[in-house]
């Protein structure tokens, strides 16, 4: 894995969106914090460079920096939005708060540029921003505008530094992804060759050289993550892998069953199964809180881990279904933490593990399930509905109760099978139900009822890190919703999400 480009945060909402296109044209990518050194920079031999976008005024003191030297790191360097006024103002030009403040769609003049080959020179972009770059030092020039954006785009093609004050990562701007191509073909020389099947290899090679002799316990969830980890580590040390599914109760219906069986009847792998229901449930009595209830999951987790890995003797490695966007929303670098997942935040500092073995964390949830087909992992499982960790928990508001369990799912398998029936499970990337801990006055035979309510959640998505609320056909819901108030004890009322990610997230907690 030679090429590679780093990706600074400068906390920008399209971060993450930015390495993901970097990685659809086959070139490796990584995230780095502003606050990154120029040692770790250097560390991981950048074939280029992207400074993000960000919310700060660059001219404000406490605004987010990066040091100069890394203009003298001989490396190809593109800014965007926020990323683009630093370069300009660090280089002695200035950035104003726009006259005229432009978000949305707007046309571009392309000029003569090698980062615009083969595009078409008049064209549209997306951009987002309340402030401008009013002047360039002498050693950069324009090489794109619009009506009220002077500087939409420039560079000092010497010194190999391009600056947009567009987007080019997001579909809004059609060119996007032809000029990100030519950064990385045209200006870092990628030959772009980076794909899932050589990260494989890669990583299962590692994998047998970290690990040798030594045995690794998995935390096995039956969902795509775990899995696929699950998978790449058997392949790379065999019999010494034991993998443990923890049925804490907050689980789909019947799912402990089911996991028994799949795995089964399709993987020969050493599993545990731990009924801890009771034990998971006298932890949340009386918890409230998203985050709270997390940790308190993360660190039973983690206990029972210890205890069943002193019954197989030394285990020294703990492995998890851990991937990219858990690690972002839990807090990377400077970026604000969203929810703390139980796999990430909810981890106590003092294990008894001697390592954590997460091999997918620098992967986005579709690159998962691309490893999953090449593993010949079935298809049951690789389009499996996403659960979290900590379950029914986060989708169960406010404190947990048996019978609000019970409501979550069974309303939940409804939802499942009514999607599935009409095969909209193919088109919707995720789909479940959440029980709130308010109540709502019904009529139920006449009589008033003051029961909980349901709500829907579908969502589209490509690599979970934005959504967008699914369109059901209205009879589909109005089926759904009769069967879960007419089957599901203690429901008279489902509403249904019309949110995206952002500015929700996909879960409720």
């Amino acid at each position: 894995m030679n090429e590679k480009i780093v990706v600074i945060d400068f906390g920008g909402q399209y971060s993450q969106l930015i390495a993901r296109r970097i990685r659809e044209n086959h070139v490796y990518s990584i995230i780095l914090p502003h606050s990154v050194s120029l040692n770790e920079i250097n560390s991981q031999y950048p074939s280029g460079i992207i400074l993000t976008g960000g919310a700060d005024d660059v001219w404000e003191n406490d605004s987010k920096k990066i040091s100069s030297e890394i203009f003298n790191l001989n490396i190809p360097i593109l800014g965007i939005c926020y990323g683009a006024q630093l370069i300009s103002k660090m280089f002695g030009g200035s950035v104003v708060r726009s006259k005229n403040k432009e978000f949305g769609q707007v046309p571009i003049t392309l000029l003569n540029s090698e980062i615009f080959n083969n595009i078409e020179k008049s064209n549209i972009c997306l951009m987002s921003h309340s402030n401008e770059i009013e002047t360039l030092s002498s050693n950069f020039k324009i090489i794109a505008s619009t009506k009220n954006c002077k500087i939409a785009a420039f560079e000092n093609f010497d010194k190999k530094i391009f600056g947009l004050q567009f987007h080019p990562e997001v579909v809004h701007t059609p060119f996007g992804n032809e000029l990100i191509k030519n950064f990385l073909v045209v200006i870092c020389k990628c030959k772009c060759e980076w794909n899932t099947k050589n990260f494989l290899e890669t990583c299962i090679k590692n994998l047998k050289e970290k690990i040798g002799k030594k045995k690794v316990l998995c935390a096995l969830s039956g969902g795509l993550d775990s899995t696929v980890t699950s998978i790449m580590l058997q392949k790379a040390i065999g019999e010494q892998l034991y993998c443990i599914f923890i049925d804490h109760g907050m689980m789909r219906k019947n799912e402990k069953d089911y996991i028994k069986k799949i795995f089964k009847n399709n993987f020969k792998i050493n599993l545990i199964i731990k009924d801890a229901e009771e034990r998971f449930l006298s932890k949340l009595r009386n918890v409230f809180q998203a985050e709270e209830k997390r940790k308190k999951i993360g660190e039973e987790f983690i206990k029972i881990f210890e205890e069943e890995a002193i019954k197989l003797g030394e285990i020294d490695f703990l492995a998890q279904g851990t991937i990219y966007p858990d690690v972002i929303e839990s807090g990377l670098g400077n970026s604000s933490i969203i929810k703390s997942h139980h796999n990430v935040g909810g981890i106590p500092k003092n294990i008894k593990f001697k390592e954590i073995i997460e091999p997918l964390k620098m992967l986005f949830k579709d690159e998962v399930r691309e490893l999953g087909n090449i593993l010949n992992i079935p298809k049951e499982l690789l389009l499996r509905q996403p659960f979290p960790g900590p379950g029914f928990a986060v989708r169960s508001i406010g404190e947990i109760t048996k019978e609000k369990l019970n409501i979550v799912k069974e309303a939940n398998k409804i939802f499942e099978e009514e999607i599935q029936k009409c095969e909209l499970n193919i088109k919707i990337n995720q789909y479940f139900a959440i029980v709130l801990d308010t109540k709502s006055v019904g009529v139920m035979g006449d009589c008033r009822t003051y029961e909980y309510v349901v709500v829907l959640r579908a969502v589209k998505t490509l690599d979970f890190m934005t959504a967008t609320w699914v369109k059901i056909p209205h009879e589909i819901l109005d089926k759904i919703s009769s069967r879960i108030t007419n089957e599901v004890d203690h429901v008279n009322r489902v509403v249904y999400d019309i949110t995206c990610k952002p500015p929700a997230t996909i879960e409720w907690e």
